[in-house]
């Protein structure tokens, strides 16, 4: 369990410096550089992912339960899970839902995390899910008072909201199908 709680750290640490600190953050960004900060970014957030892959699978062995999800709120959890992957796109790819949803990606988060702790009720999926729930909330709201740094995304056309729903359904069928067992081990389809 140590494992992970030193993951979520190792992530969510660099990801909240833009929330906590943003003139720091642009202060080191001048100091290093553009590349070096963000090489050392992607390698502490990479070492974070690691630590929370190998924690939550060496704290899944033997898991505390905290509570049992009803059976309604897994079928939820498929229903919340279903705008996750065509936010996620949106993100990169803009359009209206771009415009509209001003964070696309930090909603699908939400939903995400919401959604798994919907339907998995065990102490390492709680400390994960939950991590990245609140999180995302804190983003969300620091996103009111502070700008956001550019994000990369594709050219700007008519079809990219189409794009982003088509191909964040057929990437929802294919976890769903067996993308999520083949990952995680684990069906999403109560049963």
């Amino acid at each position: 369990m140590l494992m992970l709680v030193c993951g979520v750290v190792l992530f969510f640490v660099p990801h909240s410096v833009s929330i906590v600190a943003p003139h720091w953050r642009d202060r080191m960004v001048l100091l290093l550089g553009e590349a070096q900060w963000k090489s050392t970014y992607a390698v502490i957030i990479a070492a974070g992912v690691a630590l929370q892959v190998l924690g939550f699978i060496g704290a899944s062995h033997a898991p505390r339960v905290l509570y049992t999800a009803p059976l309604g709120l897994r079928y939820a959890s498929l229903i919340l899970m279903l705008p996750v992957f065509p936010l996620l796109l949106a993100t990169y790819l803009p359009g209206r839902i771009l415009t509209w949803m001003k964070h696309p990606m930090l909603i699908a988060v939400q939903l995400w995390a919401g959604a798994h702790l919907f339907s998995d009720g065990t102490l390492p999926a709680v400390v994960l899910f939950s991590s990245f729930l609140v999180w995302a909330i804190i983003d969300r709201l620091s996103l009111q008072r502070r700008t956001q740094p550019p994000i990369r995304r594709a050219p700007a056309t008519a079809f990219n909201d189409v794009a982003a729903v088509g191909l964040g359904l057929a990437l929802y069928a294919l976890f769903l199908w067996r993308l999520h067992i083949w990952l995680f081990g684990v069906s999403p389809l109560p049963g």
